[in-house]
């Protein structure tokens, strides 16, 4: 079954939350370049659901997810992976195991399904969540965290935060710190998967604006002077406890929120 959520004008807060879904939606979706799909999955499923995404996956997939340590990694590595292909396949008409993934540049997974050249997309996923983005002929990059205490948050804000952004999170009330962090770390980390650029940029050569009571946006990236009017920027509230971000190339798009529900099957 999929929830399908009313329109959300983009930077319409500083952080946007999902709400209340329509369960009567269609199935399968187009895309439009004027809209981003925004898909809210849940990872932690009941073991027959959990055989059902194993049987998705291809061969590479499952290998990765035998190589993690810990079960419950395997697990979230599976139905995340598994229910990415279930989205996708809505937009491509292609069934979710058939889908074949390549790396475009700098590594940043695409589709390799010629009924498919347009589209862009995005996962990432952290605790029992995940968040997909799905876009039309511009790209897209997202990240979710689960907001858990770090002892050690200053020291990595000071590695990975530009001189801007670290006075800012200094100046602010130690109580409002760890929700700001993660507020900065999920918009640099969206914009730097937007653009696939990966380790090749460093995470302190640019800035964005993540206080509250000022629009999120790309302020400044050093050497490229054109990126801060390139993309834009939303932070996201997808439930509690959780901060994320959306990065999407371009300002004439509106965001829309969905959701997989799996109680169907």
């Amino acid at each position: 079954m999929i929830k399908d959520d009313l329109m959300v004008g983009r930077m319409s807060s500083n952080h946007v939350r999902p709400t209340e879904c329509d369960q009567n939606a269609p199935v399968t979706f187009s895309l439009s370049r004027e809209r981003v799909d925004l898909w809210k999955v849940r990872l932690d499923q009941p073991e027959t659901v959990l055989r059902l995404f194993e049987n998705t996956l291809a061969i590479e997939e499952s290998e990765r997810a035998s190589r993690f340590h810990f079960e419950r990694d395997q697990r979230h590595f599976t139905a995340a992976r598994a229910q990415l292909r279930m989205i996708l396949s809505r937009y491509v008409g292609v069934d979710a195991a058939a889908l074949v993934f390549a790396d475009g540049p700098y590594g940043k997974p695409v589709l390799a399904t010629p009924s498919a050249p347009a589209l862009k997309f995005n996962l990432s996923h952290s605790g029992g969540l995940a968040l997909v983005a799905v876009a039309c002929d511009r790209e897209v990059g997202v990240d979710i965290e689960e907001m858990r205490p770090l002892e050690d948050a200053e020291k990595v804000a000071e590695q990975f935060f530009s001189a801007r952004e670290n006075a800012e999170l200094r100046a602010l009330p130690e109580q409002t710190r760890l929700e700001a962090f993660y507020g900065c770390w999920t918009l640099k980390e969206a914009y730097v998967k937007g653009t696939g650029g990966g380790l090749g940029i460093a995470t302190d050569s640019f800035d964005v604006a993540f206080l509250r009571g000022e629009p999120v946006r790309l302020r400044n990236v050093e050497g490229r002077p054109e990126e801060a009017s390139r993309w834009s920027l939303v932070g996201l509230a997808p439930t509690d406890g959780f901060a994320g971000a959306v990065a999407v190339e371009g300002h004439d798009w509106t965001l829309a929120w969905r959701e997989l529900d799996l109680g169907g099957r």
